[in-house]
Order: C-alpha cells, then structure tokens, then sequence
C-alpha cells in the first residue's frame, strides 16, 4: 500500500457483494409463469368424458402458449364423444300418420 493519497476524481467506490435473498422471502411473480388454474371439474359419471376433462388439468403445469394444444385435444375427444352418442341406436321413431285435432 502506497503512503500516497489517491488522486481526486479517480476513487473507486467500494466493491459491493450482493445481498443474498432472504430465506422465506416471496419471489417476484411473474405472470406468464405457468400457474394451476384451480378450475374444479365435477365428474360426469361418463368415464370417456371425464378423463377428458381430467386432462385439462395438463394445461395448469403449462405456459400460456400451450394451453392450446390441450384445449383442442379435449375440445376434439367431447366433440367425438357427442357425435358418438347420435350414432348409438335409439328406440324406434313412430311410422304412424299424424293425426289431425277435430274440425
């Protein structure tokens, strides 16, 4: 160490170590980080839409941007499960005329 004083205007700050986060202290929120939606889903009591609507849940470890893919998927699987139920034989439609109320 020199017995010099520094020049003025050439001191250096001292060197600061950054504080390290406190233990327990929140972290700042970011909100495009994926988030449970916490949407409750009621079973139907139909086991096909039910594990459709299970995997919605997907969408709650996922950013945003790929919720999409999810909702089309389940979107698709009730579509098909709805048109599945126009396919299923029902009782038979009556063949007989119409009839007319009184003149």
């Amino acid at each position: 160490m020199s017995d010099t004083p520094p020049e003025t205007g050439t001191e250096t700050a001292p060197e600061t170590v950054p504080e390290e986060p406190e233990q327990g202290r929140e972290q700042e929120h970011d909100p495009a980080a994926a988030a449970p939606l916490d949407v409750p889903r009621t079973p139907t009591g139909d086991a096909e839409v039910d594990a459709l609507l299970d995997r919605l849940a997907d969408a709650d470890h996922l950013a945003a941007d790929g919720h999409v893919e999810v909702y089309e998927d389940v979107h698709r699987g009730l579509r098909d499960a709805l048109t599945a139920l126009d396919a299923r034989p029902g009782p038979p439609v009556p063949t007989g005329r119409p009839t007319t109320a009184p003149q």
